[in-house]
């Protein structure tokens, strides 16, 4: 795989960069933020272009692919921002383009690029760990619609989403891989009930009740019960995303721990100076380009439309970006002693995320079997 960027590749990281260091100063990342600066934040990226990077020219979008958006996670991983730029854009966006109808697209992109639309995916049910195939939610058929009945679980950002797009079973057993159908579901409709939550990090998600709700037919997305694959694909795109968000925070966490040893003396010398702890940033900065790697493998196997190779390659980053995700960050945290451990410290807001984002989409265990299963199909 050729891993080298062009011109434009750059001018988009560049302007990314210069984005994140004006709406998120280095003394800000990983303070929470209110609802007027997440509003406000959201706006910023959606002028930039950053809503709508990944969707269609035609829905006002610019139609790049999971490099592009692997150079804007990095960037936001690196300032801990982006929001819900992974589940809404990256996820929800790919679901959108790739099953919606013309109509659909035209009714619903605009707005997400826009930033005017924020969406989110209703994937997990309780007690299912990471198999998001295993789906009790049902919608059942009536004359003028849908009926929606069930129960979702870490809908990342769901709280502040005006669009559920909620994958419930219409045919088959609770097991099935077959039967899934998407339904998009307006967040205020009858029977919908919504409760969020704060995550580790500092973020949001939410449980998501469905009780008796009503849904057009004209908000099913692509044809009943064939929505697998497509939800497996949305998946693999923002876990990608994630993959790269995780080499940015820990790129920011080498820059934050070498300035630390430098400046930091002990027994009349800097930190730096003694070997142990060289050897430990030395470990740091090989996983980073690990991480970069992988990150940019997985990106590309999105790009590239073979299932099976993007299965592979999407689960390899995020097993790598699990196991070394969390090992970088507290590393860095001893390497910072006692301060480590302080919200004063923006260290342990980037070890936060990165256990986050080891914990979502699937761990480094679950992606090692779905690695290992599909290297035996191939």
């Amino acid at each position: 795989m050729d891993f080298s960027f062009n011109d434009d590749h750059l001018a988009l990281r560049d302007a990314v960069q210069r984005f994140c260091d004006g709406e998120y100063p280095a003394e800000h990342r990983g303070k929470p933020e209110d609802a007027q600066q997440a509003r406000q934040r959201w706006a910023a990226m959606a002028e930039l272009g950053l809503l709508g990077l990944p969707l269609p020219e035609e829905a006002g979008g610019s139609g790049q692919g999971a490099v592009e958006v692997m150079l804007v996670a990095q960037e936001l991983g690196r300032a801990l921002g982006g929001g819900a730029f992974v589940p809404s854009t990256v996820m929800a966006g790919w679901l959108l383009a790739t099953l919606g109808s013309d109509v659909q697209r035209q009714r619903w992109l605009p707005p997400l690029a826009g930033g005017e639309l924020q969406a989110a995916v209703a994937l997990y049910e309780e007690g299912t760990r990471y198999d998001w195939h295993q789906v009790e939610t049902r919608a059942r058929e009536t004359r003028d619609g849908w009926l929606l009945q069930g129960r979702k679980t870490l809908v990342l950002h769901g709280d502040s989403a005006g669009l559920l797009l909620v994958v419930a079973r219409t045919a088959g057993d609770a097991a099935d891989r077959e039967g899934l159908t998407v339904l998009a579901v307006d967040v205020h409709a009858p029977g919908v009930k919504v409760q969020g939550f704060d995550t580790l990090d500092g973020r949001r998600a939410a449980h998501v009740t469905l009780r008796d709700v009503r849904v057009p037919s004209d908000q099913v997305l692509g044809m009943p019960g064939r929505a697998a694959d497509a939800v497996e694909a949305a998946l693999d795109a923002a876990t990608a995303a994630l993959c790269a968000e995780a080499a940015g925070a820990v790129d920011a966490l080498l820059a934050h721990t070498t300035e630390h040893l430098r400046t930091r003396r002990q027994f009349g010398a800097p930190l730096a100076k003694f070997q142990v702890l060289q050897h430990r940033v030395a470990d740091m900065a090989i996983a980073l380009e690990q991480l970069k790697s992988m990150a940019c493998a997985a990106a590309m196997a999105v790009d590239a439309g073979d299932a099976a190779q993007r299965r592979r390659l999407v689960s390899a980053a995020k097993a790598l970006a699990g196991q070394l995700g969390r090992a970088q960050g507290l590393a860095a945290i001893q390497m910072h002693g006692a301060m480590g451990m302080t919200d004063e410290c923006r260290v342990p807001h980037y070890a936060k995320r990165l256990m986050v984002i080891g914990q979502l989409f699937g761990d480094a265990a679950w992606h090692l079997q779905r690695m290992s299963a599909a290297h035996a199909l191939a």
